[in-house]
């Protein structure tokens, strides 16, 4: 009488020998950065961007020229263009780098060596961060430049070159983890950018949308000012002299109360910066000279502050004061009062962390199971 044997399970390969884990990173974030320096379109994309960034500053330079807070200006330009082009460089230089080997039948190689699946995405992770940092790195003419044009403490620029470095690293993350699950580099690429857009450009959508849910019937005081009837002539156009007076009144309208739905905005790379950024806010007391924003000098948020003003705006609800000052263009810049960031970066390094936690699975050899059409070696 004879038996059949039923197949066992395959079941990962276990080797009592690992290779230290520093070397181990190294030797792949050496192959990657070896594979990338060796192409020429490499150095084509870095011209561009020197080329592009150098444009934009000179273009900032020759319309910020009048302006009192030039160099807080641009370097907050700097910063936030170097921000929105390396979320769009980032993707494409991380969402290849697993699939993209596999494609090419050289990811087999590195998985029957002693390399472990975390050591290998850590070292093409790497490899994809040190890449898109090059893009900061070639901005740092332009960086220095706004700084020594003044308006920017240390601690301002420390932080904003931080985080800025922080966000490319954790784009490269969900590039990597998204590589790994992806068995197409198209596909990897498209989703890669698709997780960026909800990001950057979703969490704006969503919290517009928000505040429809969020409206309610507010008493607001409004002030203004204008001039009595015995400073008018008898066109109504203000004699020499007259003085305006500040006057008040008060009306009911639907507003959002926004302070319920700001977390909303907390993974947004750009909030996750600005807010993060100390902002060395001016001390001033607003001109109540119609169309002057601040008293003693001409004073205007750039970039980066206008995005940390207005999530602070958001934290803090409607204005239901409007005072004459505002009503004239003057305003206040708002402190800061819960930071949002730390938030914002933990819901992205949780979505990163987990997609590169789901990738190293799918790099467990012996595979279980391989999609059709997909290459061993």
């Amino acid at each position: 009488m004879s038996t059949v044997t039923e197949p066992s399970a395959p079941h990962p390969v276990r080797s009592s020998t690992r290779l230290p884990f520093r070397s181990a990173v190294r030797t792949v974030f050496s192959l990657e950065m070896r594979q990338r320096l060796r192409g020429r379109g490499w150095y084509w994309m870095l011209a561009i961007w020197f080329v592009v960034i150098a444009f934009v500053f000179v273009l900032g330079t020759a319309f910020l020229g009048s302006t009192g807070n030039e160099g807080g200006i641009l370097f907050d330009l700097v910063v936030g263009f170097v921000l929105l082009f390396g979320l769009l460089v980032a993707p494409g230089l991380s969402a290849n780098a697993v699939n993209g080997d596999r494609a090419g039948g050289t990811l087999a190689i590195l998985q029957v060596t002693l390399l472990t699946p975390g050591q290998l995405l850590l070292g093409k992770w790497l490899a994809s961060w040190v890449g898109s940092l090059a893009f900061l790195v070639l901005s740092s003419p332009f960086i220095f430049w706004a700084l020594a044009l003044g308006g920017v403490n240390a601690a301002e620029a420390l932080v904003s070159l931080v985080m800025l470095a922080v966000e490319l690293g954790v784009v490269c993350a969900i590039g990597v983890g998204v590589s790994a699950l992806a068995d197409r580099p198209l596909f990897s690429i498209v989703s890669t950018y698709m997780l960026v857009a909800l990001l950057a450009i979703g969490t704006v959508i969503v919290f517009g949308l928000g505040t429809t849910l969020v409206m309610e019937e507010r008493t607001v005081r409004s002030s203004y000012y204008t001039y009595p009837e015995s400073g008018l002539d008898s066109t109504g156009v203000p004699e020499e002299g007259a003085e305006p007076v500040c006057r008040s009144q008060t009306y009911t309208a639907d507003l959002p109360d926004t302070q319920y739905i700001a977390w909303l905005l907390a993974a947004n790379p750009f909030v996750v910066v600005a807010d993060a950024v100390p902002y060395n806010l001016p001390d001033v007391e607003a001109d109540p000279t119609p169309g002057a924003l601040v008293a003693g000098g001409y004073y205007a948020p750039g970039v980066m502050e206008t995005v940390s003003q207005g999530v602070r705006s958001a934290q803090a609800g409607p204005d239901l004061e409007i005072t004459c000052e505002e009503s004239t263009g003057g305003r206040r810049p708002l402190p800061q009062g819960v930071p949002i960031w730390p938030l914002g970066l933990g819901l992205q390094l949780l979505l990163a962390g987990g997609l590169l936690f789901i990738g190293r699975r799918r790099l467990t050899m012996p595979a279980r199971r391989l999609a059709q059409g997909i290459r061993i070696a």
